[in-house]
This record gives C-alpha cells, structure tokens and sequence, in this order.
C-alpha cells in the first residue's frame, strides 16, 4: 500500500490535465468578462448614435440646372 501512495504521488500524468482545466477556465472567464464590457459599451454608443440621428435634419438637394 506505501508503495502504491509513494508511486501515486510521483505519477504527473493527471496533473496535465488539471493545468489545461485550469488555462481553459482562465480563458472562458476573460472572454465572458470581455463580452459583458463589449456588450455594455456597444449599447450605450448605439443609443448615443440614435440620439444623434434623431437630431439630425435632412435636406433634399437641390437639382443641377446647368
């Protein structure tokens, strides 16, 4: 049985696979945090874009008469 705890302890096969779990949890959390940003930002420009658009007055032009 000490043999087996002994050999477990050295084995590093596993401790690849929870380094990965670990970078790809990382990841997933900046991306979430990135989009929420993202998706922030981009709601306030647009409405500041529709305020502005409804502000803004359009003409017809005038035809060439040349």
């Amino acid at each position: 049985m000490i043999k087996f705890i002994k050999n477990f302890r050295k084995d590093e096969i596993g401790a690849v696979t929870v380094d990965w779990v670990v970078l790809t949890a990382a990841v997933v959390g900046l991306a979430v945090a990135a989009f929420g940003t993202i998706k922030t930002n981009a709601t306030a420009l647009t409405g500041k874009v529709g305020t502005y658009m409804g502000g803004v007055e359009v003409t017809a032009a005038e035809p060439d008469t040349k």
